[in-house]
């Protein structure tokens, strides 16, 4: 018989209900998980993920910036204190009250020297913007502080803590954490709900005053792979060794450093320092190329100075070509009147970035180089900043027949204009040699041996002669060819001191194009690109590309770019010329305009004035080429400047009734309709009689549609009397 399993009758009883958490225990399980909370927001603050990396860098280049600041400031009391030693142990040395020699003022001066270099250094050194490793810097400056204020501040640092990440998260001051939160609200921040890698707030636009590209560039080849600044281009044991491979400096010999190698933001480099007394600047110049080659640079981007004594060096180095980018003229910015014999005018830049201005002042110029080598913007440079000079008349002859000179005569800057005519430029150098004899005899009346700044505008002023196309006058087999080059030959020899200069442009730099006792008479020259050496020679003097200076061997050519030769400065260098367009921009046209202005103010406009050259050109040629002659293109004609008054309203009542003609659409047109058009206080019958004493008849009868048969002026009679007052 099976047997019954009887239920446990405990198991048949009815379990109790689980017991609810007291509330200790319900307060301890909410502190465990606020804990939790409060220690990730810890952990996730002293890690400083709640500031960006944009605050982040914000805070490093504050830091770099007032680190420069402080430098500057240091160097500006080492500056004073040394200046004002220097000029008590020189009180002290000329009132004999010590033993101060030369010897200790010397070295005085080379500290206050250095001291003031490098102060200028800093000055314009720009604080470049942090890399990589100062921005982790900051950051983990930024840890270490915060785990200092948790380590010393207990439950009043972890208040603190918690304001901080609250204020931080909503973009706001710190406002709690400097007043010091109370525990338990700074407690209820800590240990709100925390997820783990939640989203950083969106950064606060904000601008730099560094701009910063905070995106990592594509890596080429040779590259760097790193943001960080480049390392300083040069040291004073790389410049010292250099100097040794060179063998300017002996190994028994040293160079001293009188103020370190600075590097500024566009990576160029200066440094200033005394050679051994075996040897001098001008030594050291001449191994320029070598010494370029030493430092791994093209000798375009290495420049030596004298800075003092005939040791004390001044070496200038930058890391890219300085000659690379294009630079407009200083005269678009600023087109005001210069005194180009006292100041110059601003033609080019060299090495290192400084303007070079050539004064008209005793010295006569040679512009060659290669078709479309630059030569015609260098000279335009030249002769556009000589126009803003009033005391200066302008002779240009054009090489070719294209309108490049055409604004000269169009803006009444030219005295003289005309193009190809050996005869009449033959005749305008017998008019310049013929202006010099009268010239030096004001010079006799006025005691000069030459003309000086005070008696410019008292012997009429300077003459610039403008050659353009040398070759197209001066090759053999050129008509004329002989007698224009030996009146040449007279005025660069004997004329500079009577205050007439020439400008000669070629790009044939051959010496039969241009002699040797021609080109030895112009001081300033500039060989742009050329074919070969010989010509080279032709511009700088014999022996010149031997020496380096070759404009054959440019590499790469750049328009504009050449070996020039400053007289005023005593220097020799490579030089690029200034942007200067006409035919695009149309800058030439408009710069010769505000110098028409000012030409205009003192009475120098073309035809203002008497001028002997041009009454010479109108008694030997009966034409006259003043501003470019009658219709201002460089074809001489009448003598235009010479009308008197009321020939001058005949010519504009002319051209009045020809633009009403044109507004009209036809060829014929009465008098009434036409002073209409004219306006102002023309009136038809003083238009008929100023198109009468034109030479343009009297009226005749004309048809015209809308008013039949009546009387009136044919286009082609008033243009022919227009015509013969022009003097063409």
């Amino acid at each position: 018989m099976a047997t019954e399993v009887q239920p446990d009758p405990i198991e048949q009883q009815p379990a109790e209900e689980a017991a609810e958490p007291t509330r200790k225990q319900r307060a301890k399980a909410a502190f465990a998980v606020q804990r939790s909370h409060a220690g990730a927001r810890a952990k996730d603050w002293l890690a400083t993920r709640d500031i960006d990396d944009v605050e982040i860098m914000q805070l490093a280049i504050q830091k770099k910036q007032d680190k420069h600041h402080q430098s500057i400031a240091q160097q500006e009391r080492l500056a004073a204190q040394l200046h004002a030693r220097f000029a008590v142990a020189k009180a002290q040395a000329e009132m004999n009250e010590t033993q101060s020699n030369s010897g200790t003022l010397s070295r005085l001066a080379g500290d206050v020297a250095a001291a003031e270099s490098k102060l200028e250094a800093l000055r314009n050194t720009p604080v470049l913007a942090p890399n990589d490793r100062e921005a982790n810097s900051v950051r983990h400056s930024k840890r270490a502080g915060r785990a200092a204020a948790i380590a010393g501040g207990g439950l009043g640092s972890l208040s603190a803590l918690g304001s901080a990440v609250e204020m931080t998260v909503n973009g706001q001051p710190l406002l709690l954490a400097a007043i010091g939160t109370a525990a338990g609200y700074g407690w209820y921040l800590v240990s709100r709900p925390f997820v783990d890698g939640q989203p950083a707030p969106t950064p606060i636009t904000v601008q730099l005053a560094t701009p910063i590209n905070m995106t990592k560039p594509e890596v080429q080849a040779g590259q760097r792979e790193f943001n960080a600044p480049p390392p300083p281009a040069l040291t004073s044991e790389e410049l010292e060794q250099a100097l040794r491979n060179i063998g300017e400096v002996k190994p028994h010999e040293q160079i001293q450093i009188l103020a370190v190698p600075q590097r500024d933001g566009d990576g160029n480099t200066t440094v200033v320092f005394d050679l051994p007394p075996r040897t001098t600047v001008a030594e050291l110049k001449k191994k320029l190329p070598k010494l370029a080659g030493a430092l791994g640079r093209d000798a375009s981007m290495v420049d030596i100075e004298k800075a003092g004594n005939e040791v004390r060096t001044s070496l200038w180095m930058t890391d890219r070509d300085p000659f690379e980018d294009t630079r407009p003229s200083p005269l678009l910015k600023k087109p005001s009147q210069i005194d180009a014999w006292k100041d110059g005018v601003p033609v080019a830049w060299n090495k290192r970035g400084i303007t070079i201005r050539l004064a008209i002042n005793n010295q006569s110029y040679v512009i060659a180089g290669t078709t479309r080598s630059g030569k015609g913007v260098g000279a335009s440079n030249l002769v556009v900043g000589a126009s803003f000079d009033p005391r200066i008349n302008l002779r240009i002859v054009a090489g070719k027949n294209n309108a490049e000179w055409n604004p000269y005569a169009k803006a009444g800057i030219a005295s003289t204009y005309f193009k190809p005519d050996p005869a009449r430029l033959l005749a305008l150098l017998k008019a310049l040699l013929a202006d010099k004899d009268r010239r030096e005899r004001d010079l006799d009346k006025l005691s000069k041996s030459k003309v000086v700044a005070p008696v410019i505008e008292q012997v009429g002023g300077l003459e610039i002669l403008v050659i353009d196309e040398l070759a197209t006058y001066t090759r053999p087999g050129k008509p004329l060819r002989e007698g224009i080059l030996e009146a040449l030959i007279e005025l660069s020899a004997v004329a500079a001191g009577a205050g007439i200069l020439m400008v000669l442009i070629t790009q044939y730099p051959d010496v039969d194009v241009l002699p040797q006792a021609l080109a030895m008479n112009c001081g300033a020259r500039w060989a742009m690109r050329v074919e070969n050496a010989i010509q080279s020679n032709a511009i700088l003097g014999a022996g010149q590309a031997g020496g380096g200076r070759d404009a054959s061997k440019f590499d790469p050519p750049r328009p504009g770019f050449g070996w020039l030769v400053n007289p005023f400065a005593g220097v020799t260098d490579l030089a690029r010329s200034f942007d200067l367009d006409e035919d695009d921009r149309g800058e030439v046209t408009m710069l010769l305009e505000k110098a028409a202005k000012i030409r205009e103010a003192a009475g120098r406009l073309a035809g203002q004035w008497d001028d002997p050259i041009e009454k010479h050109l109108l008694n030997a040629t009966v034409l006259s080429s003043v501003a470019g002659g009658p219709k201002r293109d460089g074809t001489p004609g009448r003598n235009v400047f010479q009308l008197t008054p009321e020939q001058r309203q005949q010519m504009d009542a002319c051209r009045g009734a020809l633009k009403a003609m044109q507004d009209f659409d036809r060829d014929v047109a009465q008098l009434d309709e036409m002073a209409e058009f004219i306006g102002g206080s023309m009136t038809a019958e003083r238009l008929g009689e100023l198109l009468r004493a034109a030479g343009a008849g009297p009226t005749t009868k004309v048809t015209i549609e809308s008013r039949g048969r009546v009387n009136g002026y044919r286009k082609d009679d008033v243009a022919s009397a227009l015509s013969f007052l022009e003097g063409a």
